[in-house]
């Protein structure tokens, strides 16, 4: 594109928060030729058919742009960038679209100061830019002059947002409560806030405070801002706490992408620091106290330019069609998986009566041990790993995603009660988290990136065994866990039922596992064989290393965990069965060792030496 052709070009950003969305035009020369709101579009808040509804109102008010910023709250990752693209393409199909957070909006919107290199330390004429946000809620978000990002914060009311409204509000609620206790009177921030929330006394607070929203709470700073202009001792202590909370936030986020002390630029936004001049006043001198050369500086501009500008600057780059569908994927390719195929057997499965389904079911099941039996060395190598991982304060993971994640996290929660083994060393990991234990969670097995932050915040290293578990070798989460894993060292194994899946060299895991199990009686299902051959393959791999490593003393489980009574029973018959004691004295050795098996049958023994 020339550059009156940029000149004459529309450029569309958006921005969208938890109280409303902004989307503005302008030409390539930066003139505004229309601005428009709309409702709040916080994504976490939004689902897809809602932000579809969003995007099409807004795109059906504006002209076709040449290009779409769209940066909107609660975006986090890649994942959440590409579901704002997929639906952005349905209202702008094959427009250039960049997705991403209100905060980097925010950040394009401050223009990079230029630093003549003899009266400044910096050695660029291009700085670090930190935005300080500090409104509702509050983050702080960085980018060096090089592209590197930064962030800290954005962690919603309950796990962050020091420094904010929110927590000024909240702060001061506590605090009235609290001094209204040690010293008996009511402050007159108290007064000040029963005033504006209607409430005739204290007690009145806890009905309010259950019901309220954030916004509501940080509302509630306002009143402490004017409690502070009348040197209100409780008020000062808390824009004081919430000052330096910022200023070390702020510090932090620098220190994440240059040295200490280099020329970086601390840009102010949001209603708190925007509207309170003199509290940012109080910020920024917290702010040069811990960084020398910080240049401090309001956000001048409606951040949604940022957006703008971020739109500008996509017209050199090849126009990419986003589908709705579009994944994030590092799945290797392959020919269609056996799990996929019609089993010629059932094709009439629904004209079948129950007692021949029945049949039908039982016997395709039967093959799955002989299929497993034929990958025996495969599973031998793998459990030396696994009884190795053990001797070594190593971990064994399961990742899987749907049957094959909750069929690891069987195994993994089976392990502790059996073999007395702590939590840690046998871990599932599902894809989409918790809540896909018992519901599926649409979408989070097409995450390859979520795999690979699971792995990573599980802190897995090179004395750890990763094993992933797709029925079809091709689930996106788990490739991410097993790239990630692979890079860190750790041993890694492919187990899927898949023998046609082709894997590139660079890619390939430590050892894959895929036995020819063949289609399901219900074409797709892998709940079905598939489960059943995961079941069967997990026992073998964490019971034959569990053996390794001493849990068993002949096909005794001797590090059981008598948590009730039928496991009582048993431990009773293992002690007794193990050194020759009756039923009684094994008893009385468990009460004796706290129900420790191995430790009561040392006790029997050494009791038996000294006779």
């Amino acid at each position: 594109m020339t550059n009156s052709d940029t000149t004459r070009a529309l450029f569309l950003g958006i921005e969208g928060g938890g109280t409303r969305t902004v989307a503005l035009m302008a030409d390539g020369a930066g003139r505004t030729i229309m601005r428009s709101e709309f409702g709040p579009a916080n994504l976490r808040l939004l689902s897809d058919t809602q932000l579809t509804r969003q995007f099409r109102e807004i795109s059906a008010g504006f002209p076709k742009p040449a290009a779409v910023a769209i940066g909107l709250a609660g975006a986090r990752d890649e994942k959440d960038f590409a579901r704002i693209r997929s639906t952005a393409a349905k209202a702008w199909p094959d427009v250039r679209c960049h997705a991403t957070n209100d905060l980097e909006t925010a950040l394009a919107a401050a223009p990079i100061p230029k630093l003549k290199s003899q009266s400044t330390r910096s050695d660029s004429a291009h700085i670090a830019q930190i935005l300080v946000l500090s409104g509702t809620g509050s983050c702080c978000f960085g980018r060096a002059h090089d592209g590197r990002t930064a962030k800290m914060g954005g962690w919603g009311q309950i796990l962050g947002d020091k420094g904010s409204g929110f927590e000024i509000g909240l702060r001061a609620l506590k605090a009235i409560v609290y001094y209204h206790d040690r010293d008996g009177t009511w402050s007159n921030l108290g007064q000040r806030i029963l005033r504006v929330l209607q409430l005739n006394e204290p007690n009145e607070l806890i009905g309010w405070v259950q019901h309220a929203n954030k916004k509501e709470i940080a509302a509630i700073a306002i009143e402490v801002f004017d409690a502070w202009r009348e040197k209100d001792s409780i008020a000062t202590d808390i824009l004081a706490g919430a000052a330096c909370s910022l200023a070390k936030d702020a510090v932090s986020c620098a220190k994440k992408l240059v040295r200490p002390n280099r020329t970086t630029q601390f840009i102010f936004a949001g209603s708190v620091l925007l509207k309170q001049p003199r509290f940012a006043r109080m910020v920024a001198v917290e702010i040069q106290s811990r960084w020398t050369d910080a240049l401090i500086a309001p956000l001048k501009r409606e951040s949604v330019w940022g957006a703008v500008e971020i739109a500008a600057g996509l017209v050199r780059q090849p126009i990419l069609s986003f589908q709705p569908n579009d994944s994030i994927s590092s799945t290797p390719p392959s020919l269609l998986s056996p799990t996929e195929e019609r089993n010629p057997r059932s094709m009439n499965l629904d004209k079948l009566s129950i007692g021949k389904v029945v049949e039908l079911m039982l016997d395709e099941e039967s093959n799955v041990p002989k299929a497993l039996l034929k990958e025996r060395k495969k599973f031998e190598r793998v459990v030396r790993w696994i009884a190795g991982a053990f001797r070594t304060k190593g971990r064994l993971f399961y990742v899987g995603a749907g049957t094959s994640g909750r069929l690891g996290i069987l195994d993994a929660s089976e392990c502790p009660p059996t073999f007395r083994t702590p939590p840690e060393w046998v871990q599932g990991i599902i894809a989409g988290g918790q809540a896909a234990i018992w519901r599926a969670v649409e979408g989070a097995e097409d995450d390859a990136n979520a795999g690979s932050r699971s792995i990573q915040f599980r802190g897995v290293g090179n004395r750890d065994v990763v094993v992933g578990i797709a029925a079809s070798g091709r689930t996106p989460f788990v490739w991410g866990a097993l790239n990630e894993a692979k890079r860190r060292g750790a041993k890694t194994v492919l187990l899927c039922f898949n023998p046609r899946l082709k894997v590139p060299r660079a890619q390939r895991p430590d050892l894959i596992i895929a036995p020819e199990i063949g289609p399901e009686v219900v074409t797709g299902s892998t709940r079905l064989k598939a489960g059943t051959a995961t079941k069967l393959a997990l026992n073998l791999l964490s019971t034959s290393a569990m053996v390794q490593v001493g849990k068993v003393i002949g096909n005794l489980m001797v590090d059981l965990n008598p948590s009730n009574t039928k496991l009582r029973d048993r431990a009773a018959r293992i002690v007794a069965t193990l050194s020759g004691a009756t039923d009684i004295k094994a008893r009385q050795a468990l009460v004796a060792q706290k129900w420790n098996v191995r430790q009561a049958i040392s006790q029997l023994a050494a009791a038996q030496k000294r006779r």
